[in-house]
């Protein structure tokens, strides 16, 4: 069955190791904060000029003032900072940042993605998205396989404004994992939700993708 969001959260959570510099971005991604193991460190950096972000507070531990780039309040960790935004973006550009964990409305076979416009729709800015697909190390998109319309999102080229190319390193879904092969430009599947099949997978994708000897199940 697909797996809700709290398990694509706590499947993208084993993607982090310990030490790293992790910038999560608004919706989805976020409740990846609150599947950190205890015996790790990973220091989460935010856009608006945060390090250290916890996970989400309890109702009597709300601090209106402590928000991350999504405006959702938030905890600091012990050793916490907080700075400007040409701080916290110089940090994003400089190759600072291991790994950002992103959502995405589609993302196209060759790695590209947009997250950050519907045309027609009110939209107050693009965010830190189009620097950190440019700036971090490793990118890691967590969405539902498929639209509210049950349509694909992982499909063969992007139909809304690009936020980057070629820079999606790994897809985590409801469905599945995929790695991408920079060999062979396209990605790999190589794990499935619990009872999905390959042939359901094929059914919601309109993607070409490549598929590995032997597939896993996730498991989070």
């Amino acid at each position: 069955m697909p797996l809700d969001r709290n398990s694509i959260a706590r499947r993208a959570a084993r993607e982090l190791r310990d030490g790293m510099y992790v910038n999560l971005g608004i919706g989805m991604p976020t409740l990846v904060a609150n599947h950190i193991p205890d015996d790790m460190t990973v220091w989460l950096q935010s856009e608006n000029g945060l390090l250290g972000m916890g996970r989400f507070p309890y109702d009597d531990e709300v601090d209106p003032d402590l928000i991350n780039a999504g405006k959702q309040t938030v905890t600091g960790v012990a050793g916490h900072s907080f700075f400007d935004s040409a701080t916290s973006f110089s940090m994003i550009r400089g190759g600072h940042i291991d790994l950002a964990i992103l959502g995405a409305m589609e993302i196209a076979q060759q790695g590209d993605i947009a997250n950050w416009m519907i045309p027609g729709k009110l939209v107050k800015g693009m965010g830190g998205a189009m620097d950190l697909v440019a700036g971090v190390k490793k990118v890691i998109v967590m969405m539902d396989h498929t639209n509210k319309k049950g349509d694909p999102k992982f499909i063969p080229e992007c139909t809304l404004p690009l936020t980057g190319k070629n820079c999606i390193d790994m897809l985590i879904t409801d469905l599945c994992v995929m790695q991408f092969d920079k060999d062979r430009k396209r990605f790999v599947l190589t794990e499935l939700a619990p009872d999905v099949t390959l042939e359901e997978l094929q059914a919601k994708t309109t993607a070409e993708f490549e598929v590995a000897g032997e597939l896993q199940t996730i498991t989070a």
